[in-house]
């Protein structure tokens, strides 16, 4: 198996991070492989707002808990989160976005960096609160949340990956 498809094997999704911060170069190579998703039509939809500020991320954290409806941290300590959001006026928005976030998990996971995508973006920037950091950040349009994904290192055991279902492949 070639070494970008056993990378693809090979990442897990991580559920407890450390605190030490990623470097900025692998992060800057990370963001280059979001920006070089497939997208539709060439549109470009999707945007990558990057939060390593403590504040910023414990904010995120409670309304993403509070739409999930637990008391947790949902970004699992992550002290970086990448909030991709797509603009809606493209009709492959959601895809493009979906794109983004894995190409993302596939980079940091090739540079020794763990990740975890979590959902709920889209209703944390549909409501009011989400709709005013969205302008904080200069961001314009009708842009809905896709996912964050968060990155970090690890502060636990590498899970094994679930058996893969019997019926996942059917050859026509």
């Amino acid at each position: 198996m070639n070494e970008v498809i056993q990378n693809m094997v090979d990442r897990r999704s991580i559920r407890s991070f450390g605190s030490r911060q990623i470097d900025d170069s692998d992060l800057d190579d990370i963001l280059t492989a979001g920006m070089y998703a497939p997208n539709g039509k060439g549109a470009q939809s999707a945007k990558i707002v990057v939060i390593q500020d403590r504040e910023t991320i414990s904010q995120l954290s409670a309304m993403n808990a509070k739409i999930l409806g637990a008391d947790t941290d949902p970004f699992y300590g992550a002290p970086t989160v990448l909030v991709v959001l797509a603009d809606k006026s493209v009709n492959t928005y959601i895809e493009d976005g979906a794109l983004v976030i894995g190409n993302l998990m596939n980079a940091a996971h090739s540079l020794g960096i763990d990740s975890i995508w979590v959902h709920r973006a889209k209703e944390e920037f549909a409501g009011s609160e989400g709709k005013a950091l969205l302008e904080k950040w200069g961001i314009d349009g009708d842009y809905a949340g896709v996912g964050h994904c968060c990155l970090g290192y690890r502060n636990c055991e590498y899970p094994e990956a679930s058996p893969r279902k019997k019926d996942y492949v059917i050859k026509v």
